[in-house]
C-alpha cells in the first residue's frame, strides 16, 4: 500500500495513527478488545487485513489482547525492535506495514507464542458478518 502520511492522518483516529503509524502503545487494560469475547476475526484498523481469530485469543493478563496464532502467513510480518533499550520482536500488518504490537515466546501451546496486540490497531468482524 502506498498511502501517504497525510492520508493516514485522515483515515485513522489519533490513537490509531499513534499506534499504527508511529509505533505507539496504548496504556495496559485500556483497549476495547482486552476483555472482548465475541466470535469473529480481528482485522487491521488501517487496511482491513485479517490478522487473528477469536479462536486463538486468550487472557494473558498482560493488559493487551493476546493471541497464540495469526490467521495466515499473509496476516503479519515480524522484525527485530531494539527501541526503548530492549530487544523485542515487533509485529506488523503484512499488507499496510502498520505497527500492531509485539510477539513473545511465553504463550500457550500449540505455538508457545503470545502476540501482544494494541486494541487501537484492530477492528473486529463478527462471525456472522
Amino acid at each position: 500500500m502506498n498511502t501517504s502520511d497525510d492520508e493516514w492522518k485522515l483515515k485513522l483516529n489519533p490513537e490509531q495513527y499513534k499506534v499504527l503509524r508511529q509505533c505507539g502503545t496504548e496504556p495496559p487494560f485500556s483497549g476495547k478488545y482486552v476483555n472482548h469475547k465475541e466470535d469473529g476475526t480481528y482485522v487491521c484498523a488501517g487496511c482491513g487485513n485479517e490478522l487473528f481469530t477469536s479462536d486463538t485469543k486468550y487472557d494473558s493478563r498482560s493488559g493487551w489482547p493476546a493471541f497464540w496464532n495469526k490467521v495466515s502467513e499473509e496476516s503479519v510480518t515480524i522484525k527485530e525492535d531494539r527501541s526503548l533499550g530492549m530487544k523485542r520482536i515487533e509485529v506488523l500488518c503484512k499488507k499496510c506495514g502498520g505497527h500492531l504490537g509485539h510477539v513473545f515466546e511465553d504463550g500457550p501451546q500449540p505455538t508457545g507464542l503470545r502476540y501482544c496486540i494494541n486494541s487501537a490497531a484492530l477492528d473486529f468482524k463478527e462471525k456472522n458478518e
